[in-house]
């Protein structure tokens, strides 16, 4: 069944693909960026992720992609970086990435007091927050984002309602499938009438999503640790700018303790992985040791690297499944070097975490949680790679000099989610159709329509 299914979703993918390349693109070859149009080709995940948002009617697919290219074009989505928008957008911290949902969703702050309605202003707003939802989606592909309207100590005056349907038609329109829930805080009684006008530009889909909470229940959705003093929580975080607050990662913590700068802690993590081979370094729990399960591999045009597994690692309840695998293959002709890096440093150990990888050959990272630690949906890796010069060394000390010197535009980033599996809640083959649930039920409710008919 799983399998008639696939075939199905790639049968919708292809004729997508099919007719809007006759019908849309045909008609004028400037109407959407090349590089757009070279993605929609490519990448079966974004046409997959179209259809699921219009339940697989491609007439309706094929309007949503030509308005969403249409779009990107207009704002120059490829092109759009940091300089693009202005200084004072950034300052004002209105808009910004920090912090998980309980459901290891990133989280997209609105601070709705600091939002003042200027039609002098509103392309820059617009701007600013397809610059952080594209960014977004450059570092964290498919994964969804949960937006939090914080509407504590607003009024009437801060409310835009073409901003507003704005970013309600970004995750309709531009950004299929990104929206995980709308978390409306603490809404004042005075905004009903607007919210009321809101509710009609949403599908029923969306309405589902949309959660009105205050200071005494917030907690259902998000945890205390990623909640500011004023909602009821405890994470202490002041938004400042410079630098961007969304970039979350740390490297791995030492075991002999804390670790006091990012070249330091290099330079250690290289030299005791020069010390003790992988296999004498988990000699003592040999019987704890990850199996190399084999997943789908990631490996895009422009990597010097491929990724097995592609986009998450599992881990389970049983004390074997505190350990996950990472097999890296080097697709170059040169070294590449690769860093290692988690949003939670005191949880995990990390083998390597710091080294390099020989033309052609791969490497394998264990990924381990330290005793008495729980992985956990909020917590990320991240993998930096860079391709070295053929008259490069790949020592400690040329390592460490390799990675103060490389440009940044040089290094490649690959980003990894944490899934927790309950041992009694799901098997292999529950994981795959919990994964594409969104995409096999409507095809289900037509098989069965179809088998009702006969």
């Amino acid at each position: 069944l799983f399998y008639a299914l696939q075939k199905d979703i790639e049968r919708k993918i292809e004729e997508t693909r099919q007719r809007f390349k006759s019908e849309y693109v045909g008609e004028s070859q400037d109407k959407y960026d090349s590089r757009d149009v070279e993605r929609l080709f490519k990448e079966d995940a974004l046409v997959e992720g179209y259809l699921t948002w219009r339940q697989f009617v491609v007439e309706d697919t094929l309007k949503m992609i030509d308005e969403s290219l249409q779009w990107r074009k207009e704002f120059t989505l490829n092109d759009l970086t940091e300089s693009s928008i202005p200084r004072w957008m950034f300052e004002s911290g209105a808009v910004f990435l920090h912090g998980y949902d309980k459901e290891g969703n990133k989280l997209f702050w609105f601070r709705v007091k600091l939002h003042i309605k200027d039609a002098k202003t509103i392309l820059d707003k617009k701007r600013y927050v397809a610059f952080w939802l594209e960014r977004y989606a450059k570092r964290e592909p498919g994964m969804p984002l949960t937006v939090v309207f914080d509407m504590s100590e607003s009024g009437l005056s801060n409310i835009d309602m073409d901003f507003v349907k704005y970013i309600i038609n970004c995750f309709k329109v531009y950004y299929p499938k990104f929206l995980s829930k709308m978390i409306m805080y603490e809404m004042p009684w005075i905004m009903n009438a607007a919210w009321k006008i809101v509710k009609t530009w949403l599908g029923p889909e969306a309405i589902s999503k949309l959660k009105f909470v205050t200071k005494s229940d917030i907690q259902t959705y998000v945890g205390p640790e990623h909640l500011p003093p004023h909602m009821g929580g405890t994470d202490q975080f002041k938004y400042s700018y410079p630098p961007l607050p969304d970039d979350d990662f740390q490297s791995p913590i030492c075991e002999n303790g804390p670790i006091v700068s990012e070249d330091e802690s290099d330079i250690k993590d290289i030299e005791s992985e020069s010390k003790e081979t992988l296999e004498s370094s988990f000699n003592s729990e040999q019987s704890l040791k990850p199996k190399k399960v084999y997943h789908i591999t990631s490996c895009s045009h422009a990597s010097v690297l491929c990724f097995s597994p592609s986009e998450e690692l599992r881990f389970g309840a049983k004390e074997s499944e505190r350990k996950c695998l990472i097999i890296l293959n080097n697709v170059t002709k040169n070294h590449v070097a690769f860093k290692v890096r988690t949003t939670a440093p005191e949880k995990y150990r990390v083998k390597p975490s710091n080294s390099s990888c020989e033309p052609g050959a791969s490497v394998d990272i264990v990924v381990s949680l330290h005793g008495g630690f729980q992985a956990s949906p909020q917590d990320r890796f991240l993998v930096m790679a860079a391709e070295m010069e053929s008259s490069a060394g790949a020592g400690v000390s040329e390592l460490a000099l390799f990675w103060k010197e490389v440009s940044k535009a040089k290094v490649m980033e690959h980003r990894f989610a944490v899934i927790v599996c309950k041992a009694a809640q799901f098997g292999q083959n529950f994981v795959i159709i919990y994964q594409y649930e969104n995409i096999i039920m409507p095809l289900l409710l037509q098989l069965l329509l179809l088998l009702l008919n006969i």
